[in-house]
This record gives structure tokens, C-alpha cells and sequence, in this order.
């Protein structure tokens, strides 16, 4: 990530801290590798924003089920509040396993989010209206930093979905403009894109860099971090 910013701002998907239940091994080995990359320097601070994964998908699901049993409309506002809920129990999960790199609470508000005390500061979902990826924009404006690594369990940004089009083909770049016109300007709870539409115009308003990798891959995530070459796609 960028030489002069101290503090590395990470989306970190739900999909790879619990795709269906938590991950412990990806776990240990993300709190390792925070450690070295925060041991290297004394100036270096680590924001986590943690995404809902599976456990969004499923209490998402049921809730639509539910609905559909009691022949009503699932509402958005419900369905959203279910996702952030489950960002905020796998916050405290990475919370826990950093152990004393985060000594502060999970953060829940980004526009209040205090000064870092320890070496890393875990976030997870606001509100409804919007991912935890769009949080991750607001830290990353309020702690300084000019780049966001969104991490998920897919290597790349395609120019379209490679399980519906078999032409899809990988992208090492992309404009704001070009990922924009991919994942349009709304958000819908469950949603899946690379980085979703509102925080994707927050960072490209804001002329923020947003590398897209596959989390699970932590050699790779540690080039990231060492800015280095790395496998991904950078937006913007």
C-alpha cells in the first residue's frame, strides 16, 4: 500500500472470516501476519473493517423465507440491519484473535471512530444503506489513508461475472468510470459485487485507490501491505 500511509485500511469479507462458519486457521494466520507487518515500525496502524459473510447470507435468507411463509414483502431496511448485526459479531471475532494489537472497542459509527490507542482498531457495519466496504472509505478519509485493500475470496475483478459468462476475462486495472458502470449506483442487502456502488462513488469522489485480492491468500495480502507486486486489481 502507499509508502507514506501509516495507517493500512483493509475490507475484510465476511466470505473468508466465516464463508459458512468461522474460519479458525485463516484466523490465526491473519492475527500472525498483522503482527509482523505491525512489528516492522512503530508508526504503523492497522483498520479492520469486517464484512458479514455467511452468517448475512443465511440469517438474510431466513428472514426472506419467513416472509414468504407469511405471504409478505421482506423489507430492505430489515434485511440490511440483519447484515450489519452479523458484521458486528465478526468484528469481535477478529478483534479477539488480534488479542493486544486492538485494545479498543469494535468500532460501530465510522464518523465517530476515536484515535487509534493500540496498533490495530477493528470496525464493523453502520447502518443500513450500504456495505461495511463503504465504512471502510470513511476510516480510510478519517485516519488519512489514500488506499483501501478489499479483500474477498476472489483474486481479481472480472469484466463480468465468470460463473454466468465463460468470456469473462481478469482485470489488472480499471477506471472508476469502467468499475462503475459494472456495479451500477444502488445497493440492495446481500448484494454481491467486488465493492459496492455507494462506496465505490464515496472513493472514487474521494480519489481513493481500492485494490481488490483474494484475502484467503496471505502471502499475497502481505505484498500488499509491503507494497510490493501483488495479484489483484486496482481500481481507480
Amino acid at each position: 500500500m502507499g509508502s507514506r500511509e501509516k495507517a493500512a485500511v483493509l475490507s475484510l469479507g465476511g466470505s473468508i472470516v466465516a464463508p459458512d462458519g468461522p474460519d479458525a486457521g485463516f484466523l490465526a494466520g491473519f492475527a500472525e501476519l498483522a503482527g509482523e507487518f505491525l512489528a516492522e515500525s512503530g508508526e504503523r496502524r492497522l483498520v479492520v473493517v469486517v464484512g458479514g459473510g455467511g452468517p448475512a447470507r443465511a440469517w438474510q435468507r431466513a428472514y426472506r423465507d419467513a416472509c414468504m411463509g407469511l405471504g409478505r414483502e421482506p423489507e430492505d431496511g430489515e434485511a440490511d440491519w440483519i447484515g450489519v448485526m452479523a458484521t458486528r459479531l465478526n468484528a469481535q471475532l477478529v478483534k479477539a484473535a488480534l488479542g493486544g494489537l486492538c485494545v479498543q472497542d469494535v468500532v460501530l459509527d465510522p464518523t465517530a471512530a476515536p484515535d487509534i490507542a493500540g496498533r490495530a482498531l477493528v470496525a464493523a457495519g453502520w447502518k443500513p444503506g450500504f456495505s461495511s466496504d463503504y465504512d471502510a472509505v470513511l476510516l480510510a478519509l478519517r485516519y488519512g489513508a489514500r488506499t483501501v485493500a478489499n479483500l474477498s475470496n476472489i483474486e481479481r475483478v472480472f469484466t463480468a461475472d465468470p460463473r454466468l459468462d465463460p468470456a469473462a476475462r481478469p482485470l489488472d486495472s480499471i477506471s472508476w468510470e469502467g468499475f462503475r458502470a459494472m456495479v451500477g449506483d444502488e445497493w440492495v442487502p446481500g448484494k454481491s459485487a467486488p465493492f459496492d456502488p455507494i462506496a465505490s462513488r464515496a472513493a472514487h469522489e474521494a480519489g481513493m485507490r481500492v485494490i481488490c485480492a483474494d484475502g484467503r491468500n496471505l502471502a499475497n495480502l502481505r505484498k500488499i501491505l509491503a507494497g510490493r507486486e501483488f495479484a489483484g486489481t486496482v481500481i481507480g
